[in-house]
């Protein structure tokens, strides 16, 4: 059984996807989608600990999505962290606005991105823990 957390992201740069792969793979199950839709699809199937979303897409942008995950009873608890080149206060106040827990921009910085992540499941754990004692 794997005890790896499980991560998926969710962008339309595969160039993205695979630098994130390879900063995460050791540590996680690292899931990806090139599209927003698919990208909710994946999320309500397969139920990952959580979702690295870019914003700007062809099909759907991360904002919708992250709303409509927050919006399904199935996804609403998966916590979402934007990655995103979009830097100004406006963009990062609508990932929150939308529902994300962080919102990080490129380039982001390897170590920080690997403790959020870290930080974010370790009290995502800590929840589900309590409510099951």
């Amino acid at each position: 059984m794997n005890d790896k957390h499980t991560i998926l992201i969710v962008d339309d740069s595969p160039s993205n996807i695979l630098l994130l792969q390879a900063i995460l793979g050791e540590e996680y199950e690292v899931l990806y989608s090139t599209r927003g839709e698919k990208g909710l699809e994946m999320a309500q199937e397969l139920q990952p600990d959580l979702i690295l979303l870019d914003v700007m897409m062809p099909d759907m942008d991360g904002y919708a999505v992250c709303k409509q995950l927050k919006e399904n009873p199935l996804t609403v608890a998966i916590p979402v962290i934007f990655i995103t080149v979009l830097d100004h206060e406006e963009d990062e106040g609508n990932g929150l606005q939308a529902g994300a827990i962080d919102y990080i921009t490129k380039p982001f910085n390897t170590t920080n991105i690997m403790m959020k992540i870290r930080n974010h499941l370790t009290f995502k754990d800590l929840i589900r823990h309590r409510r099951i004692n």
